[in-house]
Parts: structure tokens; sequence; C-alpha cells
């Protein structure tokens, strides 16, 4: 069941090569991620596309806007039938509770869950937007984390290194998604805070969202099966 746990970053801009690489994952990866270059360039094609292959997608917008606007979207978004979806927390509380409240409580909604600060930002960034004084960067996702949390989203999506404090902190039940996880036999292309898909384990996560090293390698079915190898073992 280890694929279970590994969502793939599908980080592609056209329908002929998802289909070439759902084709490759036949059988062996269950869950993606589609972001906004896939999206962008194909619109729900894309998410049609994984369903036909029985595939569960985790629809990555990063809804940010006025609260009426992302209640909207939120709700389209549903109507494509996603497992998975989110905000960014950043939008406040206002827009956390409508982007809930939209989806209503129906048992087949989609898992709503909260983006707290993105993988890409370390702390010199992070210093660089609030300025001095301003909140430290794990203080800043405990705390949007906490929010998303008392809003009613379903968990939230944090770097891997905040993943045992988050855990703690919110308890067992609300999902922890974590890009940023890089084997360490991959590059870590433009990620700043990473750990490997075994320690993010073990820390709390319970999804790894992982593209490049599978997506972009020579033989992604046998890259999957080698990340599947190397989590086999991890409990959280």
């Amino acid at each position: 069941m280890s694929a279970n746990r590994i969502i793939v970053a599908l980080d592609l801009s056209d329908l002929d090569a998802l289909k070439r690489l759902l084709d490759r994952l036949a059988g062996r990866a269950q869950r993606f991620k589609i972001g906004k270059e896939l999206f962008t360039a194909t619109g729900p094609a894309s998410v049609e596309l994984v369903h036909r292959y029985g595939g569960r997608v985790f629809l990555d917008l990063k809804f940010h806007d006025i609260p009426n606007t992302v209640a909207g979207a939120v709700r389209s978004a549903a109507r494509l039938g996603v497992w998975m979806l989110n905000v960014h927390t950043m939008g406040g509380t206002a827009m956390m509770k409508a982007a809930r409240a939209a989806l209503g409580e129906e048992e087949r909604r989609p898992l709503l869950l909260g983006v707290t600060v993105l993988t890409s930002l370390g702390p010199p960034e992070w210093a660089e937007l609030v300025g001095p004084g301003g909140r430290p960067l794990e203080a800043q996702v405990a705390f949007l984390a906490e929010r998303a949390i008392a809003c009613g989203l379903d968990g939230v999506i944090a770097s891997p290194q905040e993943t045992a404090s988050l855990r703690e902190r919110l308890g067992e039940r609300p999902l922890i998604v974590t890009p940023g996880v890089r084997p360490r036999w991959a590059a870590r292309d433009d990620q700043a805070r990473v750990l490997t898909p075994t320690e993010a384990l073990r820390a709390g996560a319970d999804y790894l969202v992982i593209g490049r090293p599978i997506t972009a390698a020579g033989d992604p079915a046998a890259a999957m099966e080698r990340l599947c190898e190397e989590i086999a073992g991890a409990k959280r």
C-alpha cells in the first residue's frame, strides 16, 4: 500500500504528455496532483483523463481571493469529482470558512486543505518577506495551520521540516500533506525545506507529493517502484 501514500505531481503542459505518463504509471500510482500549469493548459480535460485511468485527483490551484470568489471556485472544483483541493491560508479565516461551507456536509465531498508557507521559501526568503520583527517561518506555519483547522479544513499542506511539530500541535486527525520531499538519489530542484520520503512519513505526514523524481525519470514506473520500496518500512 506504499503507493497510496504518494501523490504524483503532474508538472506537464499537454494531454498527450499526460497520457504517456499515465500509461507508464498504470497500476503503480493511484493519486495524482494537477497544478496550475497543466490545468491552465488543458482545463478539466486533464482531470477527466486521470479519472479514466482510475486515478484520484488532488487539484492544486491554491485558491486565494475574496471569500465569495473562492467559494464559487471550490464548488466548481467539487463538481469535477476531485478527491482533494486546496486554498491558501493567507486568504484569511473568512475565506477559508467560505470555502469549507461551499462543500457542504456530503460524505463524498472533496477533502479541503490549507496551504501554509510554500516549500520553495527558506528562512532567508521568509525574513525578506516579513521584514524585521516579523513572525519566524516555523511559527507562521503553525499559526496558519491552526487557523485552517479551526475553520473546518481537513488538513494542511506544509514543508516536511514542519511536519513533526504540526503533528504534535494538531493531533492525529488532521491530514498533513507534504511537498518538498526528495529521495536521497534525487536533486532538490527548487525546493528549500526538504526531507526524504521516509523521514517525512515518520515525522507524521499522511501523503507525500513527489513530482520530478518520478515524472522526469527515464523510467517513471521504476522510479515509482523504487520510492515505494523506500517507504515500505516507514511508520506513522
